[in-house]
């Protein structure tokens, strides 16, 4: 079964409050079994527009980051995070 990803690209305009959504958001990716495979770090532009923050999370299956990015604990984080940037998120199957 292909993995499923969750994948994020960020600009962060309050930062404090930001960090604030990452405790909560980090939460919420342990319990649906998630695993960070880019968190940050530094970013190059290749071709288009970039972000400075990106974010991809492995799971299990498309239906499994879903489930994460759909549930109560997540919704919750969304909402603290809301203000602090500006984020478009995706979720995508992976190759099998």
């Amino acid at each position: 079964m292909p993995k499923g990803y969750i994948i994020a690209r960020i600009i962060v305009t309050n930062p404090e409050q930001y960090a604030e959504y990452v405790k909560h958001a980090t939460e919420a990716i342990r319990k649906y079994g998630g695993k960070p495979l880019v968190r940050g770090g530094t970013v190059e532009r290749l071709e288009g527009e970039a972000r400075p923050r990106n974010v991809v999370l492995e799971f299990e299956s498309l239906e499994q980051a879903k489930r994460y990015y759909y549930s109560p604990e997540y919704q919750a984080a969304i909402k603290v995070r809301e203000g602090a940037g500006v984020a478009d998120i995706v979720a995508v199957e992976g190759a099998d």
